[in-house]
């Protein structure tokens, strides 16, 4: 398997409605859905290569931190790697509803296809 090398989007995806992981949202984290909506493109989720935590201080003078964006690299069902992350902070009240966006996305040259 090999890869074209990440391309920058960083724009956001439409989470497909009631797909979400139930389990790793009672521990707080957000529920990766199995699907996603981009540029009016289905996105699959097929396997979930790495993730993490991005986390910073806070923003009101006290010395604790906060966990800021949950970043995932997946594999999508179009022969896909792309890095998404869950921004759990909005920057402001125009993207409140903008949680999830795609990172860089490239595509997998598959030599067994």
């Amino acid at each position: 398997m090999t890869t074209t090398g990440p391309q920058l989007i960083s724009e956001p995806l439409e989470p497909q409605p009631g797909a979400f992981n139930a389990s790793v949202m009672a521990r707080g984290e957000p529920g990766l859905p199995c699907g996603f909506s981009w540029r009016n493109q289905k996105m699959v989720l097929v396997e979930v290569l790495e993730h993490w935590k991005e986390s910073g201080p806070c923003r009101h003078g006290s010395s604790e931190r906060y966990v800021r964006k949950h970043w995932y690299k997946i594999r999508t069902g179009n022969h896909q790697i792309a890095t998404l992350y869950f921004d759990r902070q909005t920057r402001s009240t125009s993207q409140k509803k903008r949680r999830w966006w795609l990172y860089t996305l490239e595509d997998i040259c598959n030599p067994s296809d």
